[in-house]
């Protein structure tokens, strides 16, 4: 976590306890004015064919009627590109001026033809100039040297008519479209995204052109967090001050896209890195706008409130090596808590809270077996010691808990005041968890407790303080320690990074739980939760403060499962549709999912074309891609093993795949 990081990664970061935004120059997008002081910017693609011109006008106004601030059109060849006129003149006609910004790869001449009719123009460095098919070979000095001479002379002219007519660019990587050169050089890395970027940024510079946007888009929440941090500090070194735009590309549907469109783009934001940002949906446009307005309400606000500063702060790296794809776990004490392994190499852990007196032992274990079979239990159970009548009704709801489980740890929770004196009937408790206001004496009747017992002392506080100097104060007590930071200090990641840089400077490998700030999980809980996990934070999670409930669960689990911690379910990375899909993306996407959404741990990627399809299919086990209009190919990785099938058998086709490489499982019953 806090640990070893590369300095130049950790650079980025203006200060790692207080929100402060980047430092960019202001970019025009049209008359919006993106960067600077300026609020964050939300934007969107429409998803009808670019020479359907009325279908594209009319998304493009119910997007404009959310709130969407710039739209994002795409233009796959010239005739798209020449189209885009009609299509400004006719949004014009109807009284709308939002920026349009055409959206090309592989075509030069789609784009200089784009250039004369949208406020912006993005390009993609890692298919600008080259060619769909990946190729493995070796580039020496010479040989890349030459491959950028190559760019410079295909992108100057773009450069130099965007400059003339102040149209804006983006250059956005794709970390599914890394070209052969860089993949060859860097390997499919974040470092790699961003010297792609930079080759054409370095063109512009050359031509005295600044209006430039950049964005690092990745599925994978983690590899974009990296890239976009690496990509902030070698901008600083470089002395360029470029706005970004923000997304994690392919997040999918439903809550699995929101909450991995919140963990990417909401810890870059909390860090004051972004400065437009698009949620990229397998939905309808128009629902993309109002996840994107959330995230960037929370710093239109005086965000300072949720910063955690102190006078004099300890040191702090974060844990992004150079090549940034995975993040080392915070260093703990290892522990079994109960039958639960807790620690660095141990998964993280799901707490869920039980009140006795309204949740009966029947009722709660009913939901644990009905969990364990998914695979997704209430691995902790949070017990309000309070909440029980008496002694008696206690033991029996611990019998039947201890009885019909092993999957399943506890520990109980006390207020301050409140030990009974008849605290040695709680036997077989793997925990006992305090508020910070207990006295002395009940300290010390816990600890000692907890000694007998191998328990542990689980210390609860909103304040970093309180919780450092207790834990330093009880690390010679010879009793496990767990710390829980809770309330408002959990709104944003700057507490938590607080206590976690004071626990490693005492040298204090305590185990630490992320609690959530409110009863219900929200867009905020995937946002600071989702930060401090991809930094390898947390050994324990509560998403909510709600007794016992499904809904919350499966929150958590999901949260895990975005952030790479935890599979539990088949994973699905699937684009949000425009003009270039070759199918009906989410009625597709609904299908395969019904048919291989019982896969666990299985990824599988639904693509729409080629564009990003091979790269962002880099981790997945199999891809199903649009090769055409009725035709589909199938992909193992990155590599394609079945061309142009017909969609009618493409869904039977890619099972009979997964079956042939052993990933298959029969669905349960019904």
């Amino acid at each position: 976590m806090l640990d070893q990081a590369v300095t130049r990664q950790a650079s980025f970061l203006l200060d790692p306890f207080l929100y402060r935004r980047r430092r960019t120059r202001v970019v025009y997008v049209g008359s919006v004015a993106v960067g600077g002081d300026n609020p964050i910017r939300v934007q969107s693609m429409t998803t009808t064919d670019t020479m359907n011109t009325e279908a594209t006008v009319a998304q493009t106004l119910r997007l404009v009627d959310v709130g969407c601030e710039i739209v994002r059109i795409t233009a796959p060849t010239v005739l798209d590109a020449q189209n885009l006129e009609k299509i400004k003149s006719e949004l014009i006609n109807r009284g709308c001026h939002v920026p349009l910004v055409a959206d090309i790869h592989f075509r030069p001449d789609a784009a200089m033809a784009a250039a004369d009719f949208v406020e912006k123009v993005r390009i993609n460095p890692g298919n600008f100039v080259d060619g769909k098919a990946f190729r493995v070979r070796e580039y020496t000095d010479e040989d890349y040297a030459a491959e950028l001479d190559r760019i410079e002379e295909k992108f100057t002219p773009l450069v130099e008519k965007l400059k003339r007519l102040k149209r804006s660019a983006r250059v956005g990587t794709n970390h599914g479209s890394l070209s052969d050169r860089i993949m060859n050089r860097y390997g499919d890395t974040p470092e790699g995204m961003v010297e792609s970027a930079l080759e054409f940024v370095r063109i512009c510079r050359k031509n005295d052109y600044h209006d430039i946007i950049l964005s690092m888009k990745a599925s994978n929440p983690r590899v974009m967090i990296a890239a976009y941090r690496l990509l902030a500090a070698r901008m600083d070194e470089e002395g360029m001050d470029y706005p970004f735009h923000l997304g994690v590309t392919e997040a999918g549907d439903g809550q699995d896209g929101r909450i991995k469109s919140a963990a990417g783009i909401g810890s870059l934001l909390d860090d004051g890195i972004g400065d437009t940002i698009r949620v990229s949906l397998t939905e309808e446009p128009e629902l993309e706008i109002p996840v994107a307005q959330e995230l960037a309400a929370r710093y239109a606000q005086p965000f300072a409130a949720f910063s955690w500063r102190p006078a004099e702060p300890p040191a702090i790296t974060l844990t992004y090596k150079e090549e940034g794809t995975t993040a080392s776990r915070r260093p703990v004490d290892p522990l079994m808590f109960g039958p639960l392994a807790v620690g660095s190499t141990a998964p993280i852990r799901i707490i869920t809270s039980i009140r006795p007196s309204v949740a009966s032992a029947e009722r709660v274990l009913a939901l644990i077996e009905e969990r364990v079979k998914r695979d997704t239990p209430p691995e902790v159970l949070d017990i309000d010691r309070l909440t029980v009548a008496d002694d008696a009704a206690y033991n029996a709801f611990r019998e039947r808990l201890q009885f019909e489980t092993s999957r399943v740890s506890f520990w109980l929770t006390y207020a301050a005041g409140a030990v009974p004196a008849s605290i040695n009937l709680d036997a077989d408790a793997y925990g006992y968890r305090v508020a910070d206001q207990f006295d002395e004496n009940e300290l010390g009747c816990l600890m000692e407790v907890c000694r007998r017992r191998s328990a542990a002392l689980v210390l609860r506080s909103t304040s970093v303080e309180t919780l450092v100097r207790l834990t330093e104060r009880l690390k010679s007590g010879r009793v496990p320690l767990v710390v829980c930071l809770e309330g408002d200090a959990m709104r944003s990641v700057h507490a938590p990074r607080l206590l976690a840089a004071h626990l490693r400077r005492l040298h204090l490998t305590v185990p630490l739980i992320l609690s959530g700030a409110t009863d219900e999980p929200n867009l905020e809980t995937a946002v600071v939760f989702g930060s401090l996990i991809c930094d390898g934070l947390g050994e324990f999670v509560r998403v909510a403060n709600r007794e016992i409930n499904g809904p919350d669960l499966d929150y958590a689990y999901n949260l895990l499962q975005a952030c790479g911690n935890r599979l539990t379910k088949t994973e699905f990375v699937s684009c949000p549709s425009c003009g270039r899909t070759l199918f009906d993306l989410q009625s597709t996407t609904e299908r395969i999912k019904s048919k291989t959404g019982h896969l666990k741990g299985v990824k599988i990627a639904i693509m729409g074309c080629i564009v990003n399809g091979p790269g962002e299919m880099a981790d997945a086990d199999f891809g199903y891609v649009g090769g055409g209009v009725g035709k589909i190919n199938l992909y193992v990785g990155k590599t394609c093993v079945e061309k142009s099938i017909p969609s009618e058998t493409a869904d039977d086709k890619l099972i009979e795949l997964i079956k042939s490489h052993g990933k298959w499982v029969e669905p349960p019953a019904a």
